[in-house]
């Protein structure tokens, strides 16, 4: 009875040696993984039994690290003894300056660094210009009520020259013109041979002006019936 009592006794104060506090601030993955890197020590039950350690899980706590990152900071841990891992989970300063001391760590730190100091530069570098940007700024205000409108009006004065010598030019007013020219020829000519009917032109001068003002009408009738068969065909 005795016997049992004081194995009983022995078997609940002996501690654990993979007992972690659980006041610890660090996350139950790391606890954890730390735990079952401590070496394991034959129970008060049974000295021919070992407690086989339970793997860590590392869904968490190891879902965003490269498997060299994880080779590197097993070989760090591993020469560490029993002492200086439970300090790392209790001591946070401890456990700061061994995460600060991993190389992708530093590596992290210096281009956060580097990134830092080029934004500090381009930032001051606007800031700089700034004075420069609100009068470039003024200038295109001052430019965009006075002479951009200028130019405005000047480019409508322009473009409505232009309509007007498109329509001038345009087959259909050529063909007007054309046939105002005719119409002109032959009203010259009609009046030529009512002066010589009226004896107010003599025949030589009569024949000379008739024959040159009929010759005229008939080269624009031709150009005219050459003008509108290339239009209509």
């Amino acid at each position: 009875m005795f016997k049992s009592f004081w194995g009983s006794q022995e078997q609940q104060t002996q501690p654990h040696p993979q007992e972690i506090s659980t006041d610890s601030w660090y996350p139950p993955s790391v606890v954890s993984s730390t735990n079952s890197s401590l070496p394991t020590t034959p129970s008060a039950s049974s000295s021919s039994n070992f407690s086989i350690p339970r793997p860590p899980d590392r869904s968490n706590s190891m879902s965003n690290v490269s498997p060299a990152e994880a080779a590197g900071i097993i070989a760090l841990l591993k020469d560490k003894s029993v002492d200086d891992l439970r300090k790392l989970l209790s001591d946070k300063d401890a456990y700061q300056h061994l995460f600060r001391s991993l190389e992708p760590v530093k590596t992290q730190n210096r281009v956060r660094d580097e990134l830092r100091n080029e934004t500090l530069q381009l930032t001051r570098a606007n800031l700089e210009k700034e004075p420069q940007i609100m009068e470039l700024r003024n200038q295109c205000r001052i430019i965009r009520t006075t002479e951009l409108a200028t130019a405005l009006e000047k480019l409508h004065d322009l473009e409505k020259k232009k309509e007007e010598i498109l329509k001038f030019y345009s087959p259909v007013s050529l063909l007007h013109q054309l046939q105002e020219a005719m119409n002109e020829t032959e009203e010259e000519s009609d009046a030529l041979h009512r002066q010589l009917l009226d004896k107010e032109i003599d025949m030589t001068s009569f024949v000379q002006k008739y024959k040159k003002l009929r010759s005229t009408y008939h080269k624009r009738a031709l150009t005219h019936l050459a003008a509108k068969t290339a239009i209509t065909s």
